[in-house]
């Protein structure tokens, strides 16, 4: 027999050219083109994946002994448990098995997720699409494949295939030899269309840093702030924004230069950096302006953070040379509340504003921030629950 002509990526064979010997093919529904990002479920790749002999399957798609992946299997069908369990074990892989649905979205929300799950649509207790949103809502970014092992899928399920929002579909009537290939495959897959991510967003950074600092900049940051307050309003809690601007930098540019200022501006990130929690946010967005994204701040938790910055970064000097210089800032603070991050942005320069004409080193809240510091025993309820940066 022929050999089949394989395409430009050896992991995808053209269905037109394969061998005609009853293999299957399913759609590779999460490769996406580089350029954009984007999925198109009419011009998907093809791989076969579920009457290949497993026999021939090359060696590169073995999972390796060492690798010790952990797989979830959700269902309380002991058939079915009994058909996956020596192909999951014969991948050396630790199996998790849940029998229900709250069971299952634990373990896929746990800090140590699993490397694949396996859905059984007819999983108890909860709706599978229910089961499928709440996993989305956990985590922006699926750290795992997920695969539904149903007979009787309808076409909302090639759809579900199409968007990315499942892996696979399996038959739960799919022999036990093929089940080991038919993983393997999905897990391969899923790690290169990873790396095609990564990738991406290596090319992407450029256009979002600013070159001097190596911060967020000003687009980037509000970007990032909009999937926040996505959380935030999904999960009710609180996100603050603290805007500070650097004072008198006009001065020591005429006196120092532009090369000097910038050596100060990287002196102060690096100062702040240092106060910073590994989840905050932190960008440039003016010529002297930088913005903190704090999620789960409150105001009371916003004003202690500007004091200790203008304690801890601006009261020491900097060293330029043989020069030692002292900067003050001004601080504008505003929460989200989970509004928009442009109209809170635009709060909190407006407090900026009003910080700078109170003098050098002065913290100024918006309206919304004003009125919850006032609510009764806001303060102590503040100070209790007080962050540690």
């Amino acid at each position: 027999m022929a050999r089949p002509a394989q395409s430009k990526d050896p992991l995808l064979f053209s269905p037109s050219s394969a061998p005609r010997t009853g293999v299957t093919y399913a759609a590779l529904s999460h490769q996406r083109a580089i350029t954009n990002g984007s999925a198109n479920p009419r011009r998907l790749p093809k791989i076969p994946l579920i009457r290949a002999d497993a026999s021939v399957v090359p060696e590169l798609l073995r999972i390796p002994a060492d690798s010790h992946p952990t797989f979830l299997l959700a269902s309380n069908s002991a058939l079915l448990i009994s058909a996956v369990r020596p192909a999951l074990l014969a991948s050396c892989a630790h199996l998790h098995i849940a029998s229900s649905a709250p069971e299952a979205l634990a373990r896929m929300q746990d800090l140590f997720a699993p490397s694949l799950a396996l859905l059984d649509i007819d999983l108890p207790g909860m709706n599978i699409e229910q089961l499928l949103a709440a996993v989305r809502a956990g985590s922006e970014d699926r750290r795992f494949p997920i695969v539904l092992i149903s007979d009787n899928a309808g076409p909302e399920w090639i759809d579900r295939l199409a968007e990315g929002v499942i892996d696979d579909l399996v038959p739960q009537s799919t022999p036990p030899e093929h089940w080991r290939v038919r993983l393997e495959s999905v897990l391969r897959a899923f790690r290169h269309n990873c790396e095609l991510e990564h990738l991406r967003e290596a090319a992407a950074l450029p256009g979002e840093t600013d070159r001097l600092t190596g911060l967020h900049n000003r687009p980037a940051l509000l970007s990032t702030l909009f999937r926040e307050t996505d959380r935030v309003q999904r999960m009710n809690t609180s996100l603050c924004l603290l805007l500070f601007g650097l004072d008198d930098v006009e001065h020591w540019n005429a006196r120092l230069g532009a090369a000097a200022c910038d050596q100060l501006l990287t002196q102060v990130v690096g100062r702040v950096l240092r106060l910073l929690r590994s989840y905050d946010l932190f960008g440039r967005v003016g010529p002297v302006d930088f913005l903190l994204g704090l999620p789960g701040c409150s105001p009371v938790n916003a004003v202690s953070l500007a004091e200790r910055i203008r304690v801890e970064v601006f009261s020491a000097p900097l060293r330029i040379g043989r020069d030692a210089v002292r900067l003050t800032a001004s601080f504008g603070i505003a929460p989200s509340q989970g509004r928009s991050p442009v109209v809170v942005l635009r709060e909190a320069e407006q407090a900026l504003q009003s910080a700078k004409a109170a003098g050098p080193e002065s913290i100024q809240c918006s309206s919304h921030a004003l009125r919850s510091l006032d609510a009764p025993g806001a303060f102590l309820a503040g100070a209790a629950n007080r962050l540690t940066w």
